[in-house]
């Protein structure tokens, strides 16, 4: 399949949205740390969210919302997750969606909030009601996507284009996640628009499955978050035939799992004081859950994370994982190879060159494939290595 690329695209790419962002003060960094994303009358929302049973007001809130109506807008915070503040933080989320609602002339329930940042603290609601009033919005913005950063190095932007029955449609997205990130999501937020026409039913089935496949591959340090969400707006301002099943279905599938796994890469190789992305390829498994607790496993090792930092490959680190993932494995048939050098076959170690092998691993990206040769199923997972910037990120966070 083929999907264009379109270089400085932004969420406001595809026909019908605006966006903007403002400085409200909720951090002590320069730059915009409020944002809003509207889409016009006909637009289509769906969500993921997270899976931690503590789960942040602006989560229950934004589920909520997606129940009950059609949102069009999406109002988001950093700096503060608002979350376990008791009643305070439910308060504050209702207050942030009513504020906007009014900005922009919607029903309270057209709007979803989104928060990210530190735990514990409640937000400075008069920092952010003057925020929300003081944004304007714009048919071309890309300081929604610095608005939304944390810890963050840089921000995450991807769109591309693609034609589905003769008709080009646009699907952008854009995603923060640095640290606190494992399946599922975690610590993250992604958003994602198109002008495709296409049903909720069919917007909600696509996401759900290009999650599964990307966002809930990425692996940094074991840790999930109250605050996770992945929402899709859709416009519906193309002149294509409803997209809701079929062939057209999966060309639309195709191309948002295309933006959805580069963003996860993104996060992966942002993570907290990373230096190299590492993407672990499992085969050959017996059904697809197993291939995905396989490469989840191995990439979530810290032991595997820490020797890649320093260029070692040490691949038995990677078959212990395995070991320990709770799928079935059968060692008289593994094999295993770092960045194309074969170190395992049918359970045999394999003579190779040590130098060499960490000369290759002397790079921006790892690979660590792994095939299990016992079935036809596959996955991908993306992580990072572990440094001592990570620690030292993580020792400060707050103070």
């Amino acid at each position: 399949m083929f999907f264009k690329e379109i270089e400085g695209g932004s969420l406001t790419s595809p026909k019908g949205f605006v966006a903007g962002s403002v400085s409200a003060g909720l951090r002590d960094q320069p730059g915009t740390d409020l944002a809003i994303l509207l889409g016009g009358e006909k637009t289509k929302a769906a969500g993921v969210f997270t899976k931690n049973q503590i789960v942040a007001p602006p989560v229950t809130l934004s589920q909520r919302h997606l129940a009950l109506d059609d949102p069009r807008a999406i109002v988001v915070n950093s700096a503060i997750a608002n979350a376990v503040v008791g009643q305070q933080g439910v308060k504050d989320a209702a207050k942030m969606a009513s504020n906007t609602a009014g900005k922009l002339g919607l029903e309270v329930s057209q709007v979803l909030v989104c928060s990210t940042g530190v735990i514990g603290v409640p937000l400075p609601m008069d920092l952010i009601s003057n925020g929300i009033e003081a944004i304007q919005l714009k048919q071309t913005d890309h300081e929604f996507a610095s608005a939304i950063l944390t810890t963050d190095t840089k921000t995450k932007e991807f769109t591309i284009s693609v034609d589905i029955g003769g008709t080009e449609i646009i699907i952008s997205g854009t995603a923060k996640g640095s640290g606190m990130i494992h399946p599922d999501m975690a610590t993250m937020l992604a958003f994602l628009t198109t002008d495709a026409n296409i049903s909720k039913e069919c917007l909600d089935r696509v996401l759900r499955q290009s999650v599964d496949n990307s966002f809930n591959m990425v692996t940094i340090d074991g840790d999930g978050s109250t605050n996770d969400s992945v929402i899709f707006l859709a416009s519906n301002e193309s002149s294509m035939e409803e997209i809701n099943g079929g062939e057209r279905e999966r060309i639309f599938q195709e191309a948002v799992d295309y933006v959805c796994a580069h963003l996860a890469k993104e996060i992966a190789l942002d993570g907290e004081g990373a230096t190299k992305l590492i993407e672990v390829i499992v085969e050959g498994a017996a059904t697809l859950d197993e291939a995905r607790v396989a490469a989840r496993t191995v990439a979530s090792s810290t032991l595997m994370k820490a020797a890649v930092y320093g260029n070692d490959p040490n691949w038995g680190r990677a078959v212990a994982a395995l070991g320990r993932s709770g799928i079935k494995i059968n060692e008289q048939t593994l094999f295993l190879s770092i960045n194309g050098i074969e170190m395992l076959k049918e359970g045999t170690p394999v003579k190779f060159s040590k130098e060499v092998a960490a000369q290759s691993m002397d790079t921006e990206k790892v690979e660590i494939y792994v095939h299990l040769n016992s079935g036809n199923y596959s996955a991908i997972s993306w992580t990072s290595d572990l440094t001592e910037e990570y620690v030292h990120i993580n020792s400060a966070y707050t103070t």
